[in-house]
């Protein structure tokens, strides 16, 4: 029996996931995390096999958390479970050591098997994501601006992309409100941006959020 922490803010989709998984008898969901820093504690107390990682939440999120954990114990076995199919989400996490991606439009069968692959020891990346991202290195095609941020721009990129403040963001990662604010520039000059509202607009165009048409940002 694989032993998998399931990672998602949505209790509603923790508890299908966890159903199907555990009908098939091959894995046991040892424990539920509803944000990054909740998966932070408990990948520590329970050493799961593998860790079902959402990258949308609330506090750090998923891609600041798997960071962590894998500085932490570069053997933890994470793979990612979310809706993001953009190749900027893949190569970020692939990056920092996660070892499968999924997205949610994924079968049952198929997440056991990546499930299974990766417990093993393996790697699993869904096959329209590997597809992309294989497209993405052949010559001609240009390059993603996103592609173009250190780790930790992405990061207060991100958070910004998601409505939070200075504070709320120095907060989150551990530095100061000047820190902060230095990097926002940073954003804004590397993306030829003008403005908060340019780096979320940049931001959904790279599907780092999601935005129904009426929420859409103006300028």
């Amino acid at each position: 029996m694989i032993k998998v922490l399931l990672t998602d803010d949505h209790a509603l989709v923790r508890t299908g996931i966890k159903r199907l998984l555990e009908d098939s008898q091959q894995v046991e969901i040892i424990g539920e995390a509803d944000s990054g820093e909740a998966s932070l504690i408990l990948s520590q107390e329970l050493n799961p096999d593998v860790i079902l990682m959402d990258v949308n939440m609330p506090g750090i999120g998923g891609v600041e958390a798997s960071r962590r954990i894998l500085q932490r114990d570069p053997e933890q076995k994470i793979i990612i479970l979310t809706i993001h199919t953009e190749q900027t989400f893949p190569k970020r996490l692939l990056e920092i050591g996660a070892k499968g991606y999924l997205t949610k439009e994924c079968n049952i069968n198929e997440m056991i098997l990546a499930i299974k692959q990766v417990n093993n020891g393996g790697s699993y990346i869904e096959p329209r994501i590997a597809q992309q991202l294989a497209l993405s290195l052949l010559p001609g095609n240009s390059e993603n601006p996103v592609d173009k941020l250190s780790r930790r721009e992405f990061q207060v990129m991100l958070m910004i992309s998601h409505g939070l403040s200075n504070i709320e963001i120095s907060e989150k990662l551990c530095l100061s409100p000047k820190t902060v604010s230095t990097y926002r520039s940073r954003l804004l000059e590397k993306l030829n941006a003008h403005n908060e509202v340019d780096l979320i607009k940049i931001a959904v165009e790279q599907g780092m959020v999601e935005f129904s048409q009426s929420e859409q940002p103006e300028a």
